[in-house]
Order: structure tokens, then C-alpha cells, then sequence
């Protein structure tokens, strides 16, 4: 925005290492990642990974990725204990290597495995499922033991899942203020972790065009569609200079990011567009971390 936080000198690249049990929540992560932009590889081999990095970070005839989110889990058939001695390698050599590990009990996974109907990646191996989550426990317990941290998922939805991802580990890296862009359905209650909240059930609904119903505030349709109306470009005007305004006081804070929520009736078209809308604004003037998150969408 016109007055961004200050811009820090350039980091590290970061790598961030999904693992974890089957069924934790580790791919709705690595998903996760991807949609922020993190440029992502799954069930990689350990052996491969410092090999998989210098070919990102070290090829000069490429813009490197400042960013990377590897999976690695029991699928890759590999010693797990080799992890900590090439993560201790890599943060030697300049990368910020952080290992993330997901957890759920035994009574979660069971229950998330009988409602997806899923194979356990153990269950080739003769096992029951019992015995395959209890076997994976024990192959993974040195990457949980060596985590920067390990989010347990057994109460939490996909929903709750991703915005965890996406405010505690995908934006925040050194001091810069981080902002997350939310859009939401006040039939399902306002977020509750939101600084500040703007209904935008005043603007024009295009849920009332057949053509657009079916779409969302992501789809050029309805984004060219709001465009065309004065009260939403009055309105997206006012927010922008309160925002220019007030955010930037906030990077004095001590907190590391800073939540904006647009709320509509049902989420879909005119509070998706809106926090599109004010994302893109924050990127275009240089503030360094920006995300979306559409909680009746994503």
C-alpha cells in the first residue's frame, strides 16, 4: 500500500519439510503451500532432496525460488533418520531448512480413513489399519522429535486446517508484516481470529445473474461485472485509503500478521472479489507477504 512496512534485506531461501502420519493433513498443507506460491514437490526421496534443492537454488540461468515445500513421509521408502543430519547441512549452508511435522490420535485417523475409504500407504506390507498407523508412528518418531513444530489435526477441519498453515507457518519469515486477505459468509459467523471485518452485503449481488450464480468472485465474469458497478469502485476506493492508511501503523507491532476479512451472504462472489481485490493492491504496492484465503471456497 502507499506506505508499505519497511522492506527488510533479502533472506535466506526458505524450505519448508512436510511430514507427518498419513491422513494428519499433510497434502491439504502441501496444497496449501502451493496456492501461496511455495514451489512444492511430494513424496520425495530424502536422498534426493539436497540434490532437488541445488537444482533450484543453484542453476544461474533461472530466477531461483525463494521459497520451497518438499513432502516426505513414509511412501518414499527411505531412512527418515537421515533428515536431521541434511537439514543441519543445509541451515550450515544459508538455507532456512524448517521441518513441520502433523500428528493426529489413533481414533482420528481410523475415522478419517473409514470415511475416505483410502488405503494406508503400509497396508501393502500384510498390515490392518491398526497396525499400519501404529507401524508409522514408529518409522516417523525421529522427524517428530526433530520438528520445528507439530500441529496436531485431530480437531480440526480442512478449513481451520489451511488457515492454520497459512497464518502461523506459510506468511510470517523474519519481522515483516504478513496480510491475509479472508473472505467469509456471515450465515456461517464472522472469523474469529479477523483484526478488522468489512461487510460487503451492501454492493450488487451477482448471485441475482443466472450467468454468474454459478461462478465465483475469482471468475473474470463476476470480477468484470463488479468492476462495472459505481458503488463497488466507491467503495473499494474508501477501503483502500483506510487501509493505506492503517496498515502500516501496524508493522510497528509486535504481531506478525494482520487478518482482513470481507463477509457477504454466501461467501462466493462479492467477499472473494473483494479480498482479491485488496490482495492484489497490497502486492502491487510492495508489501512482501500477502495471501488469500476464502473459507467457503478453499
Amino acid at each position: 500500500m502507499t506506505t508499505p512496512a519497511p522492506a527488510s534485506a533479502p533472506t535466506a531461501a526458505t524450505l519448508i519439510i512436510v511430514s507427518g502420519l498419513s491422513g494428519s493433513g499433510k497434502t491439504v498443507a502441501l496444497k496449501t503451500f502451493e496456492d501461496l506460491d511455495y514451489y512444492c514437490s511430494d513424496n520425495l526421496p530424502i536422498d534426493l532432496l539436497p540434490d532437488f534443492v541445488r537444482s533450484l537454488l543453484g542453476d544461474p540461468g533461472r530466477e531461483a525460488p525463494r521459497r520451497l515445500a518438499v513432502g516426505i513421509d513414509v511412501r518414499a521408502q527411505s531412512d527418515l533418520t537421515q533428515l536431521s543430519h541434511w537439514r543441519e547441512d543445509a541451515k550450515a549452508a544459508g538455507l532456512d531448512a524448517q521441518l513441520l511435522f502433523f500428528d493426529a490420535t489413533d481414533e482420528t485417523l481410523l475415522k478419517r480413513y473409514a470415511d475416505t475409504r483410502r488405503r494406508h500407504p503400509l497396508s501393502q506390507l500384510g498390515l490392518s489399519l491398526p497396525e499400519a498407523i501404529a507401524r508409522e508412528r514408529e518409522l516417523t518418531a525421529p522427524l517428530r522429535a526433530a520438528a520445528d513444530a507439530v500441529i496436531d489435526t485431530s480437531h480440526l477441519n480442512v478449513h481451520q486446517l489451511r488457515r492454520k498453515v497459512v497464518t502461523e507457518f506459510a506468511l510470517a519469515h523474519g519481522n515483516k508484516l504478513s496480510l491475509l486477505f479472508e473472505s467469509f459468509a456471515y450465515k456461517r459467523g464472522v472469523p474469529a481470529e479477523a483484526d478488522f471485518v468489512f461487510d460487503v452485503r451492501v454492493l450488487p449481488n451477482p448471485h441475482w445473474d443466472p450467468e454468474l450464480r454459478p461462478l465465483s468472485g475469482r471468475d473474470a465474469g463476476v470480477r468484470e461485472h463488479l468492476d462495472e458497478q459505481p458503488d463497488v469502485q466507491r467503495y473499494a476506493g474508501q477501503l483502500v485509503d483506510f487501509l493505506d492508511t492503517w496498515l502500516p501503523r501496524l508493522g510497528n507491532d509486535t504481531r506478525s500478521y494482520v487478518t482482513v476479512a470481507f463477509g457477504c451472504t454466501g461467501g462466493k462472489h462479492r467477499s472473494v472479489y473483494m479480498a482479491e481485490r485488496m490482495a492484489r493492491h497490497a502486492r502491487d504496492q510492495g508489501w512482501p507477504e500477502v495471501a488469500t484465503f476464502h473459507r467457503e471456497l478453499d
